[in-house]
């Protein structure tokens, strides 16, 4: 995993398997997995879900929110997603064409945060939930 020199200061390499809660990318090994505690809540921070290896763990999904009620006739971007639920990317995209922004965010370049999540809810996105 790549951290640009900001954020290396603000998240640490595990070196053991005893944390309950894991932030994983699509690197994460079946082996892995079987490491992990009772009870860890697996974070997934890419495009694609990990595989749900463990039945005594919990899975978030990938980054979402849910969509605007003003939305009609929508049902779900991806099918590991709830219902009226949209990826992060696909919210940040209609948040771009809505405000005009021209910016291009890839890789390690974010656009301003604080705005971006301000902008979401002004629009009617809320954050999705996790449900035990």
């Amino acid at each position: 995993m790549k951290l640009n020199t900001e954020l290396r200061g603000k998240l640490a390499l595990s070196k053991n398997y005893a944390h309950k809660i894991w932030l994983v990318g699509d690197g994460l090994t079946e082996e892995e997995q079987l490491k992990a505690p009772k009870g860890t809540l697996f974070i997934p921070f890419s495009q694609f879900p990990p595989k749900r290896m463990r039945k005594d763990c919990f899975y978030h999904t990938t980054p979402a929110m849910m969509s605007p009620t003003s939305f009609e006739n929508m049902d779900s971007c991806e099918n590991w997603l709830p219902r009226r639920a949209m990826s992060a990317w696909r919210v940040a995209g209609i948040l771009h064409a809505l405000e005009g922004w021209n910016v291009h965010e890839c890789g390690h370049t974010i656009f301003d945060i604080e705005k971006i999540w301000e902008a979401s809810l002004q629009h009617g996105f809320r954050p999705l939930m996790i449900s035990p």
